[in-house]
């Protein structure tokens, strides 16, 4: 084994338990509580996947399957450090579900099963299942000569087994639990004076599972919930008389079809129907997951609001204390460049940006990149604006954003359909960055406008999201923005950048050599570090030169949210690395890179980790941050984070996650709640 790196696997099952740390943490709000563990439940499912499919397909792999993985494990090693992990985790998990059912039951908060039922409830059940539920139920029947209809992933089923005992006759059966906006998983039940009941819909369709099959003889009927979960690898069809856009439709439903590799089961099912389940879906042994009465447990994060006081609330964001009401942004950006931290910051800014370059006269093209974005975009609805407006619009929609794709694919419709340019996604690399460019009419010739960001251009998540972005004029930055854009439309053309870092073509040497200049200025004796905060922190040739930069005397702090494979705090190898991370209630979704530069300190925001994909696999772009106040206020933010005693875990120790202890005599510090502070302090001068 080697311990020169976490597995990335590992590191990334330890960040999720860093999620349901927070479901475990009883100074977070009880039904807050519920909500992590639903995200923790949805991240462990896309996790299986992605990850845990890709692992199962190398070890398949005569050619891969003795291949070392990061930490020294081979797939098949590594598989069975991955279930002994999820095993643990998830024991965790039922029980922390369980603790919080009892404190709710305190609250007066009570989630019923079918037996439980008052009167008058089992009637609204009825009713409800009538009206709402039945209309949307297809059960299907289990044949041995029928071959079982294809059974998607992403939903929970009941698998039934009916007996007769008198015609010695058994019959099974599958039915989907039609969880839809029109049918939600919780229903709400009519309660007494005090108290909210709620009934999961698989109980109310358990309740009247005789009504489902009342063609049947039988003498018992019983219903056990299962989930399958099938490979989400996107593969794209090679054929070239086809666009990359129709490739990608047609892999995007090829993949509803992916093959199924665990199903999660009811333990107290029966072992003849789960034998029969096995059968039709062609799953092997160790395929099989025994779990709990209730899965996709995702659903825990729409929990109804029965008592909202109980859910965290976060305060609204905040004016830019440089942003008055009705006043021109651009002109605002013409004059000093704009920095933006949400969700501390209203992302309104960003939104007003972009509708007041719509509408503006003198504004002649906007250029934008995609990644994820709102279902009901304000963002698409700005650019469709702009088109209408006779603005020349040109948008990059990254079709391969994973479990995005069927989203973007109909706002690449809509915005085609709209008279916008669509900019084809290319297809051997994910475009990641998130940048804008307008240009607009001014004096004698076009002055542009940029924005460049860390996180997704969508309004919905930059109310949960702590991501940075960047608003400027600076000719240099703009010209770079204005190349990137150019690669983008001719991707066969490599541009030089003269500000951003961006990859896959410059980036790593950028940051390789901003590395190894701390390690020349240590040797001279100079001041020396480097702070960085992003989400993941996995390739090997940037953590070797972190090792190197360290053991020349750079002291190193890393914030790292997700999977970090450097292993800090390690005598005679990374002793001066320290590395926390942060879960709380918003998602730490921010890159910010800070390096000493021998006293002229150097910082970047943009869309990249420290991750051999955002660097040699992705079109991505971070921007320096030439305003000096700025970088000072940078600076502060991470200062800031780094000092949280309350949330940070110090990533020493990624088996069991510690918190970072206050130290002697110092204020407890919860930097989410700090810097909205600081922030507020700020736009009130």
């Amino acid at each position: 084994m080697d311990f020169t790196y976490n597995n990335r696997e590992l590191s990334w099952l330890s960040f999720n338990e860093r999620v349901l740390q927070e479901a475990q943490d009883p100074s977070v709000p009880l039904l807050s509580r519920l909500q992590f563990l639903g995200i923790y439940s949805n991240n462990q499912d896309e996790f299986f996947k992605v990850r845990i499919a890709n692992l199962m397909r190398l070890d398949r792999s005569r050619k891969q399957r003795n291949r070392l993985l990061l930490g020294g494990y081979t797939p098949a090693a590594l598989l069975e450090a991955v279930s002994r992990r999820t095993e643990r985790a998830q024991e965790a998990f039922n029980t922390a579900y369980r603790e919080l059912l009892r404190e709710m039951e305190r609250c007066g908060i009570h989630v019923l099963d079918e037996t439980q039922l008052s009167d008058p409830q089992k009637e609204f059940c009825r009713d409800y299942f009538a009206s709402v539920v039945s209309p949307r139920l297809v059960p299907l029947i289990l044949r041995k000569s029928v071959k079982i209809p294809f059974l998607p992933d992403g939903n929970a089923y009941l698998g039934v087994k009916m007996t007769c005992d008198k015609e010695a006759t058994t019959r099974y059966a599958v039915v989907r639990i039609p969880v839809s906006s029109a049918c939600p998983r919780f229903v709400m039940l009519p309660s007494d004076e005090g108290r909210s009941d709620v009934i999961f819909l698989d109980d109310v369709i358990r309740l009247m599972i005789d009504d489902i099959f009342f063609m049947f003889t039988y003498d018992r009927i019983s219903a056990h919930t299962f989930k399958i979960m099938r490979d989400a690898e996107l593969t794209i069809d090679d054929d070239v008389s086809k666009s990359l856009f129709e490739r990608i439709a047609e892999g995007v439903e090829e993949r509803r079809y992916g093959s199924p590799i665990r199903l999660i089961y009811d333990r107290a099912m029966p072992q003849d129907l789960l034998d029969v389940l096995v059968a039709k879906l062609k799953l092997k042994p160790g395929m099989l997951a025994p779990g709990e009465r209730y899965h996709l447990m995702k659903d825990l994060m729409k929990f109804p609001r029965v008592r909202p006081e109980l859910l965290t609330a976060n305060p609204e964001p905040l004016r830019h204390r440089d942003i008055l009401p009705f006043q021109s942004i651009l002109k605002v950006v013409r004059r000093q460049d704009i920095f933006l931290n949400y969700p501390y910051h209203s992302f309104q800014h960003f939104i007003d940006f972009l509708r007041e370059a719509a509408i503006d006269p003198r504004v002649e093209s906007i250029f934008i990149t995609l990644y994820r974005t709102a279902e009901h975009s304000k963002v698409i609805n700005a650019l469709v604006n702009a088109a209408r407006n006779g603005k020349q619009v040109a948008v990059l929609v990254e079709l391969k954003a994973r479990f995005d794709e069927e989203q973007n694919i109909e706002h690449t419709d809509l915005l085609q359909r709209e008279g916008v340019r669509i900019l084809h996604t290319i297809e051997d690399l994910k475009v990641h960055s998130k940048i804008v460019l307008v240009e607009r009419h001014e004096g004698s010739g076009l002055r542009g406008y940029a924005y460049i960001g860390t996180g997704n251009f969508n309004e919905d998540t930059a109310r949960i999201y702590g991501d940075f972005g960047l608003l400027t004029s600076n000719r240099g930055i703009v010209d770079d923005v204005r190349n990137v854009f150019g690669f983008l439309m001719n991707s066969h053309k490599r541009y030089r950048y003269r500000q951003l870092l961006v990859s896959p073509y410059y980036m790593r040497d950028a940051f390789t050599e901003l590395i190894d200049r701390e390690i020349r200025n240590a040797r001279k004796g100079r001041r020396v570090y480097i702070y960085a905060k992003c989400n993941s922190l996995t390739d090997e040739r940037i953590i070797d030169r972190l090792y190197a930069a360290g053991q020349a005397g750079v002291e190193i702090r890393l914030i790292v949210r997700g999977a970090c494979c450097l292993q800090p705090s390690v005598e005679g190898m990374s002793d001066r690395i320290r590395a926390i991370s942060i879960v709380d209630k918003y998602l730490e979704h921010a890159r910010l890179y800070l390096f000493a530069n021998g006293g002229d300190e150097v910082a970047y925001i943009g869309s990249a980790d420290w991750m051999s994909r955002n660097l040699d696999r992705r079109v991505e772009v971070c921007t320096p941050i030439l305003d000096r106040q700025i970088r000072q206020q940078l600076h502060r933010v991470f200062d800031i984070q780094w000092n949280d005693n309350v949330k940070a875990r110090n990533l020493a120790d990624q088996e069991h996650n510690p918190y970072v202890e206050a130290a002697p005599g110092a204020e407890r510090l919860r930097s989410q709640t700090a810097l909205y502070t600081y922030y507020k302090e700020e736009s009130e001068k």
